[in-house]
């Protein structure tokens, strides 16, 4: 046999027919079984009927005899014997019946057929008894009553004793026919069983000395040849001893090892090249990582340095501004151009506080005091602090509060600065800008209930990706006047640190900027009331 297949499927079949073998014989061996301890407990039934019977003929005898002796007695008694004689022996005649259409052999039918005869016997003798009995109760004389039914007993016990004994014989002996047939069975069966085992095993042993124990002898030695690759011996090889699957196999095998210990040796060398160039990358990225650092460390000292070092003249110029702002004594007054000039310094102070924020961001600096406030409030102190600019610049400021105030928890100078700032990014970058809306509005979300600040324009919106406008020192390409490219950074370090976000956007019909401000709300439930409330006191 040259291929495996054809040894497998012998080693498959001949199991198969093992099996099927040993079912079949387990199938007759119950079928047989079965069929002797039916007839044995069908013979033992139909002996325990006979036995019955016997009785129910005694009692009637015995009933008949009082009967005839107690004409005083009582008459129902014979009745009561020679129903149950009858029922006795209609139940006697069912069990034959039934034996006889159950069995298949035409012998058995035979005799059981047979044995209907005594039946009828004892069935005639019940019937002459009881005619007897009504004649001899004609009589007067009990001397002759008494010598009547003697006869009559005699003649009974004569007529029904032969054909009961003979039932009882036949059925006594039909058991002890099933009990030698199911020794004679149990005897074949042993015989019959240690011949399956002896050849099964024979099957067996044949089936492993010529298939299994030479492929798995094959097969382990693979899986040391296996084990023995793994462990780095590349130049194991197998020899192919058959042209079966398992040669094949052990050919491709060999094929395999042979391949391996090609590519170690171009693996060893490409590891090598391998490292070496990533010893030259690393110190590449070693020395890139430090100028970065030093650029780090330089802008950062920038910031701080220059915050610090405009922070100090400002502050004097506006101590000498609201110096000047106070009535002179000669009458003159320099409100109004030192009005103008605290403005301005105030507005770089500002820058200087934006610079100053940026440079304690970055280094983690600033700590937020958050406390619950009125959005309401913090956006009205923003619009009222951006309403000069927005005249100068003739841009209608307006303010949407909602339907009612929203409490949040939040550090009401940072966010009121953020407000303030989107508001002048807008003012200043803005080119044909006629109008700035700063709206309220609440909304439900997946992690509660949200509080949206919307600042909206009619300009001509942002010019770049919303991404990129985020970045530090970005500024983009607005017509409008240049600024640091802090603000929108800022801004969104700010709300992100007050568990919010924000988003950049087009305004309605896809003209204008939109920036929106989501945050959380402190307390929904307590809004409602306090706006129901609200409304109630103003109706």
């Amino acid at each position: 046999m040259r291929s495996l297949k054809v040894r497998f499927a012998l080693l498959l079949g001949s199991t198969a027919f093992l099996v099927v073998l040993a079912a079949a014989g387990v199938l007759w061996s119950i079928a047989a079984a079965e069929s002797t301890i039916d007839r044995t407990l069908a013979a033992q039934r139909r002996l325990e009927l006979l036995a019955e019977l016997s009785g129910r003929l005694t009692q009637f005898g015995l009933a008949a005899v009082e009967t005839v002796g107690n004409p005083d007695g009582q008459p129902e008694a014979l009745a009561i014997a020679r129903t149950n004689v009858d029922r006795a022996l209609t139940t006697v005649d069912e069990a034959l019946a039934a034996t006889i259409l159950a069995t298949n052999d035409p012998l058995d039918r035979t005799q059981y057929a047979a044995r209907t005869r005594p039946m009828s016997q004892i069935r005639a003798a019940r019937v002459i008894l009881d005619r007897q009995v009504s004649q001899i109760e004609r009589r007067t004389d009990p001397e002759s009553r008494k010598n009547a039914i003697q006869g009559a007993l005699n003649g009974f016990g004569a007529m029904t004793g032969q054909p009961l004994s003979f039932l009882i014989e036949a059925e006594r002996r039909t058991m002890v026919l099933g009990s030698e047939q199911a020794g004679a069975l149990s005897r074949r069966l042993r015989v019959a069983a240690g011949l399956a085992v002896l050849l099964a095993l024979g099957i067996v042993l044949v089936l492993y000395r010529s298939v299994t124990r030479p492929t798995l002898a094959r097969i382990e030695a693979m899986r040391k040849a296996a084990g023995a690759i793994g462990g780095g011996e590349l130049d194991t090889r197998l020899s192919v001893a058959t042209r079966d699957e398992l040669g094949l196999l052990v050919a491709n095998f060999n094929r395999m090892a042979a391949r391996l210990s090609r590519r170690e040796g171009r693996l060893a060398a490409d590891r090598a090249a391998l490292e070496d160039t990533v010893a030259a990358r690393t110190a590449d990225l070693r020395a890139a990582n430090e100028r970065l650092e030093a650029v780090d460390r330089s802008r950062r000292r920038f910031f701080a340095d220059v915050s610090h070092e405009l922070r100090t003249p400002l502050t004097v110029i506006l101590g000498e501004c609201d110096l000047a702002t106070r009535p002179s004594a000669r009458g003159v007054e320099y409100g109004p151009v030192f009005a103008t000039i605290r403005k301005r310094a105030q507005r770089l102070k500002l820058r200087v506080e934006d610079l100053l924020r940026v440079a304690r961001s970055e280094s983690g600096q600033i700590e937020l005091e958050r406390r619950p406030v009125s959005a309401v409030a913090i956006l009205a102190e923003a619009l009222e602090n951006a309403g000069s600019e927005a005249a100068r610049r003739r841009v209608a400021l307006t303010l949407e509060p909602g339907d009612s105030d929203i409490e949040i928890l939040a550090d009401p100078e940072w966010l009121r600065q953020v407000v303030e700032s989107l508001i002048d990014n807008a003012l200043r970058h803005a080119a044909g800008l006629t109008r700035v809306t700063v709206a309220l509005t609440s909304a439900g979300g997946p992690n509660g209930a949200r509080a949206n600040v919307t600042i909206s324009d009619d300009g001509p919106g942002f010019a770049e990706a919303e991404e990129t406008l985020f970045e530090r020192f970005r500024r983009g390409e607005f017509p409008g006047e240049g600024g640091f490219g802090i603000g929108l950074a800022l801004a969104r370090w700010v709300i992100e640190h007050h568990d919010g976000a924000i988003r950049l956007g087009r305004g309605e019909n896809g003209r204008g900027a939109r920036v929106t401000l989501d945050l959380p709300v402190l307390d929904p439930a307590g809004q409602q009331n306090k706006g129901r409330e609200t409304r109630e006191s103003a109706a």
